[in-house]
C-alpha cells in the first residue's frame, strides 16, 4: 500500500460511505470453490464519520458501536504511520451485524478522514480485509457489476449492469458479526451462470430467491418463507436477504411497490423497515 502525503491538516474532515442490503448472490463457486457474492447496493443505508483535532485520541459511535477501539488504533497507524489523536465519530445508519455492510463502510468512511490521498480500491480492500478479515465491496464505484471475494478481499470478474429494481425491506432480529472463517455457504455456481447471461428482472428475483433459500436450508438464520409468501401477494419479484445477517426484503419492479407492503413486513416483526432503488445504469 502506497504511503499517504505526511502532511496532516488540522481541519475538521467528514466522510460518507454508502452501506448495501443483503446480497442478490452469495455462496461458493462450485463444491469447493471460493465463497463469492453479488452485492445489493443502498445509498439510503451509510455511515459517516467526522475527525476533529484534538490532544489525545477518542472514539465515540453512539448507541451503534461498528469498530472496535484497537481497530481503530489499527487504522490510524496504516494510513498516518504515528500515534492516533483528535475524536473520530462515526454514526452508523444500519445496524451492525445486520448485513448491510456497517463493518465496511465504517472503515472506508474513516479512512477517508484519515488519508490525505485517495487510496486505490484495491488498496482499501486489502486495509479492511487486514482489519476485519473480510469486506464488502463498497470501496468500488459500481459495487453490483463486480464478482466479489469477501473472505479474500478481491474482484474475481465483471457482471453485467444491474436493472433498475425497488425493494421495501428490513430486519429480522439483532445482527451478528461475519465470521470470516466462515465458508459453509450453499453451491450457486449455476445461479450465477444465469446471472452473467444479464437475466431480465422476472429472472433476476427468482435467482436471488434461490440463493437465499438454498443457503437458508445450510445455515438456518432467519426464515425468508414467510416474507416470500407477503411478497408473492403483493406482487413482488423475490426476495433478497443477507446471507450472513437479518436483512430481508422484496424485490419490485420500479413503480409497482403498493401502498401496504412495509405495513406488511412490519407485520411479520421486521425492524427498520425501509425503501430504495437501486440499478438501472449501464
Amino acid at each position: 500500500m502506497p504511503a499517504p502525503p505526511v502532511s496532516f491538516r488540522d481541519t475538521v474532515r467528514t466522510a460518507r460511505v454508502a452501506g448495501h442490503f443483503g446480497e442478490l448472490l452469495q455462496g461458493r463457486l462450485g463444491p469447493g470453490g471460493p465463497v463469492v457474492l453479488v452485492t445489493l447496493p443502498c445509498a439510503v443505508l451509510s455511515v459517516r464519520a467526522a475527525w476533529r483535532p484534538g490532544g489525545g485520541f477518542g472514539l465515540w459511535q453512539g448507541a451503534r458501536p461498528v469498530l472496535t477501539h484497537g481497530q481503530a488504533v489499527r487504522l490510524w497507524r496504516a494510513v498516518r504511520g504515528d500515534g492516533p489523536h483528535g475524536r473520530l465519530r462515526l454514526a452508523a445508519g444500519m445496524p451492525p451485524g445486520g448485513g448491510a455492510g456497517a463493518s465496511t463502510a465504517a472503515l472506508l468512511a474513516a479512512l477517508r478522514c484519515l488519508a490525505d490521498g485517495a487510496l486505490a480500491p484495491g488498496d482499501q480492500a486489502a486495509l479492511c480485509l487486514d482489519l476485519e478479515g473480510a469486506s464488502d465491496p463498497l470501496m468500488h464505484p459500481r459495487p453490483e457489476r463486480i464478482l466479489w471475494a469477501p473472505r479474500a478481499g478481491r474482484a474475481l470478474g465483471r457482471l453485467p449492469p444491474l436493472p433498475a429494481v425497488e425493494v421495501v425491506g428490513g430486519f429480522a432480529g439483532p445482527g451478528r458479526r461475519t465470521d470470516p472463517a466462515d465458508t459453509r455457504f450453499a453451491d450457486i455456481a449455476d445461479l450465477l451462470d444465469d446471472w452473467q447471461r444479464a437475466p431480465g428482472l422476472t429472472r433476476l428475483g427468482g435467482l436471488a430467491t434461490e440463493s437465499a433459500l438454498r443457503n437458508h436450508v445450510l445455515r438456518g438464520g432467519p426464515d425468508p418463507a414467510p416474507v416470500l409468501a407477503a411478497g408473492r401477494a403483493l406482487g413482488a419479484l423475490g426476495v433478497v436477504a443477507a446471507h450472513t445477517g437479518t436483512a430481508l426484503g422484496l424485490v419490485f419492479v420500479p413503480g409497482e411497490v403498493p401502498e401496504g407492503a412495509a405495513a406488511a413486513l412490519r407485520g411479520l416483526g421486521l425492524t427498520d423497515v425501509l425503501r430504495f432503488r437501486a440499478g438501472g445504469r449501464a
